[in-house]
């Protein structure tokens, strides 16, 4: 299935979800928002090790073995996912960044979900649709160039020609975006007030 047709959370809506969320307890709400912030598929959030991370400079680094793409990525972490990040070292139990029950194990897949069915979002999206919500946040709401996007969602650029000149990652322009992304993540946006016509009698 492609990332097109996966449910994905208008980003309207991102703000009120993300204020619920912080709400619950545990691991997997972190990692949910860890993932949603960073904007990674799920199995690199869930497998992303303490020693990738470099927080003084807010920069999570995930290996070539471990992308879809076989290729490095530099993901810029936004204060907040930096904060998760450190929050997790600080009380580090595992190699993993999200330590699963056993050990040696990164935290489950179906963590994420059930956190999503607790809130009661079971079936409304999936986790892997909140890389479609920040592209079509990115699109419609900035003004950052369509690469830039691309290029955070680790997205490989099609045209063989443009990707063999191609030797930068966008990293300085990508940690902007990640930092707005941040930002508008927190930002509930209020529905306007539908006031009905009166009807004639």
């Amino acid at each position: 299935m492609s990332e097109n047709h996966l449910k994905a959370l208008p980003y309207t809506e991102v703000g009120a979800f993300i204020n619920h969320l912080k709400a619950q307890e545990g691991l997997g709400p972190l990692a949910l928002e860890f993932t949603i912030l960073t904007v990674v598929r799920t199995s690199e959030a869930l497998n992303a090790q303490v020693e990738e991370f470099d927080l003084q400079r807010g920069i999570w680094t995930i290996p070539p073995e471990r992308m879809k793409a076989r290729k490095e990525h530099r993901v810029p972490l936004s204060k907040r996912a930096r904060e998760i990040a450190n929050f997790l070292i600080e009380n580090q139990t595992s190699n993993y960044l999200f330590p699963g029950r056993k050990d040696g194990q990164p935290l489950s897949n179906m963590a994420m979900l059930a956190t999503i069915k607790r809130m009661g979002r079971s079936g409304d999206f999936t986790v892997h649709g909140f890389r479609s919500t920040f592209r079509d946040w990115a699109a419609e709401q900035t003004n950052y160039p369509r690469d830039v996007a691309e290029a955070a969602l680790a997205h490989t650029i099609p045209d063989a020609v443009e990707r063999a000149y191609r030797r930068g990652d966008l990293f300085e322009k990508r940690y902007k975006l990640m930092e707005e992304w941040a930002n508008y993540c927190v930002t509930v946006i209020k529905k306007a007030e539908v006031i009905p016509i009166r009807q004639r009698v």
